[in-house]
């Protein structure tokens, strides 16, 4: 399968960026859907190839698989610093709809920070990511009432503002403003010794207030690499399915 690394400009940050994409075997005559699979707070566009075997899992697929490097910045549009999402959930869909062969059928997966990530690009643009799964996601992110004042406060407060719930941010009010019937097809997965395992019961228990169908899973483990190369499989299938391939 052919594997590229892909330097572009964005406007949205101002700078030089990349993505790391796999395309297709060439046995699969395109064109083809499209799934971005974003990192987590600490990694880069480099870290789903080299901690998992996700080029071998996505080998039998028609599928183009887009690894942008997302920063520190929770693919949001900071109030102080990077546009994040414009960087990537516009600007490289552009870039990737200009260089390969794409259908307008995409899906967006992502860890931790990915993972609200992955909801984030799902509910702001339903029209193409006609589906989205979260690992270990981040999915509170957003929706406090307001940051502590530490180091980690301190800069996701100049992300979201000092105060989120019910702004850009958060992945409930973005979920409500697309009912009954504009919501993508959703998947979360979370280790049961998860730190973040909470906060997607939560999400969980939202989503089943609202009657929104989706799928849910907590198998034994932890927030790191083992459990992520495991559970993107299923995700994988959930993907095939909503995209017909």
């Amino acid at each position: 399968m052919p594997l590229a690394e892909l330097h572009y400009f964005s406007d949205a940050l101002g700078m030089q960026t990349a993505a790391n994409v796999i395309l297709p075997n060439r046995k699969f005559p395109g064109p083809y859907p499209v799934m971005f699979l974003l990192h987590g707070l600490s990694d880069d566009h480099t870290i789903w190839l080299r901690h998992t075997s996700i080029e071998r899992y996505v080998s039998e697929l028609p599928l183009i698989v887009v690894m942008p490097n997302g920063g520190r910045g929770f693919y949001c549009d900071a109030v102080e610093g990077f546009a994040y999402y414009t960087a990537i959930g516009v600007e490289l869909v552009d870039v990737v709809r200009n260089y390969f062969p794409t259908t307008d059928n995409w899906c967006v997966s992502g860890l931790s920070m990915g993972g609200y990530g992955a909801f984030r690009l799902a509910l702001d643009r339903p029209e193409l990511f006609q589906s989205a799964t979260a690992l270990s996601a981040a999915l509170q992110f957003g929706h406090q009432e307001r940051f502590d004042d530490d180091q980690w406060g301190r800069e996701f407060s100049r992300i979201t503002g000092p105060n989120p719930i019910g702004g850009k941010d958060d992945l409930y009010t973005k979920l409500e403003a697309l009912l009954p019937d504009r919501v993508p097809a959703l998947r979360i997965d979370c280790g049961s010794e998860d730190f973040l395992i909470e906060a997607d019961r939560h999400y969980h228990a939202f989503l089943d207030s609202k009657g929104v169908a989706h799928e849910y899973e907590e198998h034994p483990g932890e927030h790191n690499w083992a459990y992520w190369d495991a559970q993107i499989q299923p995700a994988l299938e959930f993907h095939r399915r909503h995209l017909g391939i």
